[in-house]
Formats: C-alpha cells, sequence, structure tokens
C-alpha cells in the first residue's frame, strides 16, 4: 500500500481544526468557525489562503464563474468547512466537483456542527 498522499499536511490542518472545535465545541455558524480556524492555522504557521477566487475551467477554456473555497493550504488542499448537524452526500458532491474542476489533488470536509465531535472526511482526485 502506497504512502497517503499529502499525508503530513492534511494531518496539520486536522490538528488545526480539532483544536478549534475543542476551543468552541459546536453551535456556532461557519464564519465563526472560519476565522477562529484562521487564527489557529497562522498560529500553527500552516500556510493558507482564505476564500481566495479559483478559476475554473471547461475543455481548457476559462469560466466566469469561480469557486471561493473556504481554504487553500499549502498551496495543494482544498478545506472546506461546515457547522451542520449532518453531512450529506451533497457537500461530498460540491467538494469532489471543486477538486476536478481546480485540478488540486487533495480536498478537506470538516464539519464542525455534528453533536459531541468534530467530523472530517479526506477526499483524493
Amino acid at each position: 500500500m502506497g504512502e497517503l498522499l499529502l499525508k503530513d499536511e492534511v494531518f496539520a490542518v486536522v490538528g488545526a481544526a480539532i483544536e478549534v472545535h475543542k476551543e468552541l465545541g459546536n453551535g456556532f455558524l461557519e464564519p465563526v468557525y472560519q476565522e477562529s480556524l484562521e487564527i489557529e492555522l497562522a498560529l500553527r504557521k500552516i500556510p493558507f489562503v482564505a476564500q481566495e477566487r479559483l478559476h475554473l475551467f471547461y475543455k481548457g477554456i476559462e469560466l466566469r464563474k469561480e469557486y471561493i473555497p473556504d481554504f487553500v493550504c499549502f498551496g495543494e488542499i482544498i478545506v472546506e468547512i461546515k457547522a451542520l448537524n449532518i453531512l450529506t452526500n451533497i457537500e461530498t458532491a460540491q467538494l469532489i466537483n471543486y477538486l476536478k474542476a481546480t485540478k488540486l489533488r487533495v480536498g478537506l470536509l470538516i464539519n464542525f456542527g455534528a453533536s459531541g465531535r468534530l467530523e472530517w472526511k479526506r477526499f483524493v482526485n
């Protein structure tokens, strides 16, 4: 079995999210977690860009529509955060489609809204 793609980087981002969840718990709206995770990533010196506009392409042609992920960490990992009771196939499909459209390889879907624990999923394109 091969090594996980960007294993250490994903571990670092998830660790930051766990710290945010430990401090805040669940029940806040997504913007609170967005800002808190920005602070935690900076404290841990994890390189990130928050809400950067990414260009999408269809058959090599740039679309007018842009995608604005919550974070791109290490220049390679799309991070989408949610504050929902439960993640559904809709959120999963959203992240998978963003990976395909942007050609980035790794995505994290992090949910701060699940009762009692941080929920996260790792995706590879």
